[in-house]
């Protein structure tokens, strides 16, 4: 994504010479620091963005923060795919904001963990298999649209700032580049914050830094119950919320672990990520955290920096923490210049450059999806709404397409008629299907041949119902071979009597033709 092809092979390669070591030989003291060093820039680049999220959220900075290490720890232990950040997002962030405003901090942390309990439930029973009918369309959309809500939100960065600030995005930006031809035993990124600072506060340079977002103070999260009435009212409330935060997060998560699947070649579970979001934003609510979820450009840069297991994910989450106690006031000193440099080079890591150059080998129907799946991301800067209107007109196409149902008549033996039907039939193919017939023209004798035909439901079932009902009329009769069991039962639900019906064997086709 964004990373040119040869380093998509490289990133694929290193996965696959991952997986075929063993456990021992994967924790070398170079692998650990490299894990170590790469959790260490994903922390440092999650504070401004919490920061950014608590605003949206209109909460205090502290609950953004401690959502990002409560998610990142919890996630790092029982989540489904090594090297995932999840930590605070700004999608939902973007959908508490009216929870928190109307009933206060206090029914959003119940939210939380509502939202988690109804994740877990998704996995426990398995349902997380609805999201695997995204299309790579939607999903081309959805790193898109990401990928330049990204950049747009750094550029925004710049307005109101000295010349110095597009100086240091610059100059981060050659170091994350280039820095990795020198050595790859130190993350770029990082390099870029710590040189940046650097130069930031020995030039004592008027630009932004990260403890002008928000404050930090040092206080530890603790165990916290929501102090909200347990009551139905209360349950009424916050329900909606968590409904849609579950179904929202679940989303981004299941997406980004995809994302990641896909650029190191190996594979995760989707049932255990979906069981672990759910478990990290219950233990997040219950420590005084908003609902949490997969993070596409915060991972981008794990995996960028050179993290590909759980110990990087943790190590985030810590160092975090680490940060918030122990080294507030450096971390304060950071310039923004020198994260939007970073973030920068997330947005083009996530874009799908790729997308751009098969344009020409998509079908007309799915072409459109991609764009408009990123242009109602951007519209409303909501990635789950472009993916949610990417995937209806996806099954939009998708039905169109498999509502093309042949229907092709030929002379049988003595006064039989043979109707051979191809294609899918079901309630948006069998529409049409009755006019297709001449039963007042026809011979005595019909027959429907399905062998290459399948029945899905039971208003097909109906339609075939009514044509022979029709035909019938005129004192004809009708005889259904080549049905599957499945589409004999429909038939029977239907009022058809089970003597009209042949199932479908080789014998009875060769017969039929």
């Amino acid at each position: 994504m964004g990373i040119g092809i040869r380093g998509v092979h490289r990133i694929k390669a290193t996965g696959r010479r991952i997986l075929r070591r063993p456990v021992a030989q994967q924790f070398t003291p170079a692998v650990v620091q490299k894990e170590i060093l790469s959790g260490i820039t994903v922390a440092l680049a999650l504070i401004p963005e919490s920061l950014a999220f608590a605003a949206i959220a209109k909460v205090n900075p502290m609950v953004a923060l401690y959502t990002s290490f409560c998610m990142a720890i919890v996630i790092a232990i029982a989540g489904g795919r090594p090297a995932m950040i999840s930590a605070a997002t700004g999608s939902m962030a973007l959908l508490m904001t009216s929870l928190v405003a109307n009933h206060g901090v206090e029914y959003l942390f119940a939210a939380t963990v509502l939202t988690g309990v109804l994740q877990f439930s998704i996995g426990l029973f398995k349902l997380e298999k609805v999201f695997s009918f995204i299309p790579q369309s939607v999903i081309a959309g959805f790193v898109n649209g990401l990928g330049i809500l990204i950049f747009v939100a750094q550029i925004q960065q710049f307005a109101g700032e000295p010349w110095q600030m597009p100086v240091m995005v610059a100059v981060t930006l050659a170091i994350v580049y280039i820095f990795p031809r020198i050595t790859k035993a130190v993350p770029a990124p990082l390099v870029a914050i710590i040189a940046m600072t650097i130069v930031a506060i020995g030039l004592k340079l008027p630009i932004r830094r990260v403890g002008d977002i928000g404050e930090i103070t040092r206080n530890l999260p603790s165990l916290h119950f929501p102090n909200v009435p347990f009551t139905l009212e209360t349950f009424g409330i916050i329900l909606p919320y968590a409904v849609t935060l579950a179904i929202v997060g679940l989303l981004e998560s299941l997406l980004t672990a995809a994302l990641l699947d896909d650029l190191t070649d190996t594979s995760s579970s989707r049932n255990q990520e979906t069981k672990g979001q759910g478990i990290a934003n219950i233990v997040t609510g219950f420590l005084g955290g908003m609902a949490g979820c997969g993070m596409v450009g915060q991972s981008i840069i794990n995996v960028r920096s050179g993290g590909s297991r759980r110990l990087s994910t943790g190590v985030a989450g810590a160092f975090l923490l680490f940060s918030i106690f122990a080294l507030r006031d450096w971390v304060q000193q950071i310039p923004m210049a020198a994260l939007v440099g970073v973030m920068i080079m997330v947005a083009f890591e996530t874009f799908d450059w790729r997308s751009l150059t098969t344009w020409r080998k998509t079908p007309m129907p799915e072409l459109i999806v991609m764009p408009l799946t990123v242009g109602i991301t951007l519209l409303t800067h909501d990635l789950a709404k472009g993916v949610v209107v990417g995937v209806l007109v996806s099954l939009l196409i998708f039905g169109w397409q498999a509502a093309n149902v042949r229907v092709t008549a030929s002379l049988g033996q003595g006064d039989t008629k043979v109707y051979a039907l191809s294609g899918q039939l079901f309630f948006g193919s069998t529409s049409q299907l009755i006019e297709q017939f001449t039963y007042r023209d026809d011979p005595p004798q019909i027959i429907l041949d399905l062998h290459h035909a399948h029945l899905w439901d039971f208003a097909a079932a109906s339609s075939l119902a009514k044509i022979i009902s029709k035909y019938h009329q005129f004192h004809k009769q009708v005889r259904l071979v080549g049905l599957t069991p499945e589409g004999a039962a429909a038939l029977r639900r239907a009022g058809l009597p089970p003597e009209q019906m042949i199932l479908r064997t080789d014998r009875l086709h060769s017969q039929v033709a």
